[in-house]
């Protein structure tokens, strides 16, 4: 569902996908093969929320901000379901796993890694290429060739099964 908030309506491309009971309210912009899957709230009544290209945004993820904190969700990015996503900036590639929380001013660095349940802290910066766990979020090891493999895979899965969404097919 798409809700305007102060005049600002969210925009969706062509061909991205939102489901069935996702809430995207005021200026949220979702890009090309995006998708943001069932039970999601993205609420930008206050700054601005972007999800780049062949971004997922998985069941039940809430992503908000505060004010002059947008949230900037950069290109191939999966975001697991039921994460937090709060006034942050997620660069490309990046991989969030499910239930972790990103609190306000965080920046995850491209082809990172966020553990489900991890949570990285208010304006904590996570370098590109890392592994991160625990609560708090600590880098622990550089990422793999299997975990960039796996990561893209997952994108590439979800582009996939959105197209199939938007298009009402329900088999493969």
């Amino acid at each position: 569902m798409l809700i305007p908030f102060q005049e600002k309506l969210p925009q969706v491309s062509a061909s991205a996908y939102v489901a069935e009971g996702a809430k995207l309210i005021g200026a949220v912009t979702v890009d090309e093969e995006a998708s943001v899957w069932f039970n999601c709230v993205l609420r930008a009544d206050i700054d601005e929320i972007r999800v780049g290209r062949r971004t997922n945004i998985q069941d039940g993820t809430v992503v908000h901000l505060d004010l002059g904190q947008p949230c900037l969700i950069g290109e191939d990015v999966t975001i697991g379901h039921g994460a937090i996503i709060h006034g942050c900036i997620i660069e490309n590639q990046a991989l969030i796993s499910m239930g972790a929380i990103i609190l306000s001013g965080a920046k995850i660095g491209a082809r990172s890694v966020i553990g489900a349940g991890a949570v990285v802290l208010e304006g904590q910066e996570i370098p590109p290429d890392s592994v991160v766990l625990g609560v708090p979020a600590k880098v622990r090891r550089q990422v793999s060739e299997a975990d960039l493999a796996r990561a893209k895979h997952g994108v590439e899965e979800y582009v996939r099964l959105g197209q199939m969404m938007r298009c009402g097919q329900s088999d493969s």
